[in-house]
């Protein structure tokens, strides 16, 4: 089965490994004996998407990202296990669209006549209001 990412990029569950850990934190009795946090591995490298995603994927500072180009994710925010790893899977997708967005290319523009003469005529009435403030000269 095939998590689709966009219209043109999807990822093979098999590529995804997924485990069920003992999630931290409040849970009652329940935490210490079900699993119900998912652990997460992506490994970039090895993985069937096309070589600009993964140069951009790898090129993100993110802290989920290891040094060999893993990404790993753990979701632990729901008490079932179904939820935390549908949660897991989406911040996957999610990281994968961040990086696969193409930025638009800015062009450069100049300011026009009448927008810099308009500043600078601002710019002078503020100048002789704030002179009036001041002493009055005899």
């Amino acid at each position: 089965m095939m998590i689709v990412v966009s219209n043109s990029l999807a990822i093979p569950e098999d590529e995804i490994e997924i485990s069920a850990i003992r999630a931290q934190g409040s849970g009652g009795q329940n935490v210490n004996k079900v699993s119900t946090a998912i652990h997460l591995r992506f490994d970039i490298k090895a993985s069937s998407l096309p070589d600009y995603c993964k140069e951009k994927l790898l090129a993100l500072q993110d802290q989920r990202i290891s040094k060999d180009g893993v990404v790993v994710i753990k979701a632990q925010g729901f008490r079932t296990q179904e939820k935390n790893r549908e949660d897991a899977i989406a911040r996957l997708i999610e990281l994968v669209r961040k990086a696969t967005v193409v930025k638009k290319a800015r062009r450069p523009t100049k300011a026009t006549r009448a927008s810099q003469k308009r500043r600078v005529d601002t710019k002078t009435h503020r100048g002789k209001i704030k002179a009036l403030r001041g002493k009055p000269v005899d």
